[in-house]
């Protein structure tokens, strides 16, 4: 069986929920439920926060989208068990596309329904976001960030690229070089920092967070359902009408980085330091 297959078996098959959805009038919080492991996005996670986005985007009673992580983190990105590749696995028939068939089916699916819904999103960054979590988090229509929120660009260490969209992400909030700078460095960002940069919209107190996002929910829901429809896609094509490009671009680009050995060897490192 091929290695996308496999993945998409081992998460439909999960015996425990990873994803919570809490549905209210007209809104959801969906919440990124494996906390032991900082919510890292395993196939089990992955499959089932797609299910759920899938099923509250299709929802015309659900308004607005409330994104979060059980505490005390947003998400640590990437699992490394399913980055770490087996010789077997690297010597595979379909070979890099395989795993462009995960980032772009899986993780770029769920950038998709985030951007292209009519349903507005709101991340809550409850702790670190890193990986495809920050890339999701910065997709979102609004960003508010927990005092004890840091943004954690993972990528460029382990000899990755901004991923899922995240070079659209921070072109767009810091410019050409200011997005080289945050990759070439590395650096994690306060929440405050992060406000400063204009990566987030709001820092809050840590237990008035989910209030705030609920406020924000609030807002977007008294707006009238055609105003809410035709305002998110107009301002996401002002913005600029590449998202698609980009984001294609960086799935057919990373899967490539996987396959490196410099890549592989930071796993492995990681995983022993484990």
């Amino acid at each position: 069986m091929q290695l996308y297959e496999d993945l998409v078996a081992s998460g439909d098959d999960a015996d425990r929920e990873y994803v919570t959805v809490q549905r209210g009038d007209a809104r959801a919080i969906v919440t990124l439920a494996d906390p032991d492991r900082l919510n890292v996005l395993s196939a089990p996670l992955v499959r089932q926060l797609k299910d759920a986005l899938v099923e509250l985007t299709g929802d015309p009673a659900i308004k607005t989208v409330v994104l979060t992580g059980a505490d005390p983190g947003f998400c640590a990105g990437g699992d490394l068990r399913m980055m770490a590749l087996t010789e077997e696995g690297l010597q595979a028939e379909p070979g890099a596309s395989d795993i462009w068939r995960w980032i772009r089916y899986e993780f770029g699916a769920v950038a998709r329904l985030i951007a292209r819904s009519d349903t507005a999103f709101v991340a809550a960054l409850n702790g670190a976001a890193a990986g495809v979590g920050l890339a999701w988090a910065l997709t979102c229509d609004l960003v508010l960030a927990s005092e004890r929120a840091r943004i954690v660009p993972a990528f460029g260490r382990l000899g990755l690229l901004p991923e899922v969209g995240t070079s659209w992400a921070l072109t767009r909030a810091l410019g050409y070089q200011g997005a080289f700078a945050f990759y070439a460095r590395g650096l994690h960002l306060t929440a405050q920092q992060a406000h400063e940069a204009g990566l987030v919209h709001e820092v809050l107190a840590h237990d008035a967070l989910l209030d705030a996002a609920d406020a924000w929910c609030e807002r977007i829901a008294a707006l009238p359902p055609h105003a809410l429809a035709m305002t998110k896609p107009l301002l996401r094509t002002a913005a600029d009408a590449t998202w698609d490009h980009a984001i294609t671009m960086e799935e057919f680009a990373e899967p490539t980085c996987f396959t490196t050995g410099a890549f592989q060897r930071q796993v492995q490192a990681l995983l022993q330091a484990r």
